[in-house]
């Protein structure tokens, strides 16, 4: 089966978004992306501060409501609607919820071929990261290093500490069928 998706999961920080730009480069065809950063930054503001939408602690810890996981479940339902048009997609999100964040997006793909990717980066690493980038609430990345993995199976999985965006997508794009 031709895979229609690409999921990457990693926590903050962990170099998704790179590995992204570099499989858009690599892979034979056009393929879409779409990130959870994008997905936030489109909520009205009030949503980006309140209990029923998103909350960033001063620690890092990121807590979303019931709005927001109405509007992330449309958002599911639409890239993947966009998949099912004949769109390759790939997403970079992160599972806060572990392997409860990739049922949701199993019960939207209702069937779509699907690549599952790990992206592991040692938490030091990506809070160097994230303290580099400035535009983090600091403490994020260390908090979701490994949390986002729990109980998340997948088709291959790639280490960012030590290894370049390019050589990931690579690795990735091997098993795309």
């Amino acid at each position: 089966m031709t895979t229609q998706m690409i999921i990457l999961n990693g926590g903050s920080s962990s170099g998704k978004s790179g590995i992204v730009r570099c499989l858009q480069a690599v892979l034979p065809d056009p393929w879409l992306a779409f990130g959870c950063d994008a997905f936030i930054d489109a909520m009205p503001a009030r949503m980006q501060a309140s209990d029923e939408g998103i909350v960033f602690a001063a620690d890092g810890e990121v807590n979303v409501g019931a709005d927001f996981r109405e509007l992330e479940s449309a958002w599911m339902d639409g890239v993947a609607a966009m998949a099912r048009a004949g769109a390759r997609v790939i997403i970079d999100d992160v599972f806060l919820g572990g392997a409860v964040s990739q049922q949701r997006w199993q019960k939207a793909l209702g069937g779509l071929a699907a690549l599952w990717v790990g992206v592991r980066c040692e938490s030091a690493v990506a809070a160097g990261r994230e303290l580099a980038r400035g535009d983090r609430v600091h403490g994020m990345a260390a908090s979701q290093a490994d949390v986002v993995h729990e109980g998340v199976f997948y088709d291959v999985e790639v280490d960012t500490t030590h290894t370049e965006s390019l050589l990931c997508a690579r690795t990735i794009a091997a098993h795309v069928s």
